[in-house]
């Protein structure tokens, strides 16, 4: 594995940079609505009750801890930007996040994570800047395999790993942890090895690392 840190992606449509401050109250406006913060599953249950935590005035130390460590070589994150080209305004849009964190205590491994803004979704974004981060994770990185899950509810986030070429690996149920989701979860568990990946021509995608 190579420790090299958050390079930037760059993709037909996107544009994946290491996380600075100045598109992170973006990225926390994006994470307060209810259809994203539901399915990607962020804050402790302790907090369901307590409006007054996720704030921007009490998150923004948490975000200013998030991007002091972004350009450390074991950090594997990046913000998603569209090109002007694509979005709304005619002007470069962060349009949500990606990351590849470890799984456990093998760092060989990883499990990854996304999330889009919902004015965007339906695109195909995410499963774009998804790609990239994975190829960049196999090729570059050089990791061995990626271990993730998405809750079942979260089709949308499901059906990306089943085209990226994952494999399930069973279903996990358990009380929800979590700040904005209730009750009961099911996961869907997923794997991917670097031979696999790599030996799918398909599921690769064309990008620029700089």
């Amino acid at each position: 594995m190579n420790f090299i840190g958050s390079k930037t992606l760059e993709t037909e449509r996107l544009i994946l940079r290491r996380s600075h401050m100045e598109e992170q109250k973006r990225l926390w406006e994006i994470l307060m609505i209810p259809e994203v913060n539901k399915l990607y599953l962020v804050g402790a249950k302790k907090h369901a009750n307590n409006p007054e935590h996720w704030t921007w005035e009490v998150q923004e130390k948490y975000y200013r801890l998030k991007v002091e460590k972004a350009d450390h070589e074991d950090v594997f994150g990046w913000s998603v930007f569209l090109k002007p080209e694509y979005t709304h305004s005619g002007k470069e849009e962060v349009i949500g996040q990606v990351t590849a964190q470890e799984s456990g205590e093998d760092l060989e491994i990883r499990d990854v994570g996304w999330y889009i803004d919902p004015a965007y979704q339906e695109h195909g974004y995410a499963t774009e800047a998804a790609k990239a981060m994975i190829d960049y994770m196999f090729g570059e990185v050089a990791i061995d395999a990626i271990v993730s899950s998405a809750v079942k509810d979260n089709v949308a986030s499901c059906k990306i790993f089943e085209k990226l070429g994952f494999m399930s690996i069973g279903e996990t149920t358990k009380e929800s942890p979590y700040t904005f989701y209730d009750g009961i979860l099911t996961f869907a568990n997923y794997n991917l090895t670097k031979e696999k990946y790599l030996e799918n021509e398909n599921i690769r995608v064309r990008r620029k690392v700089y």
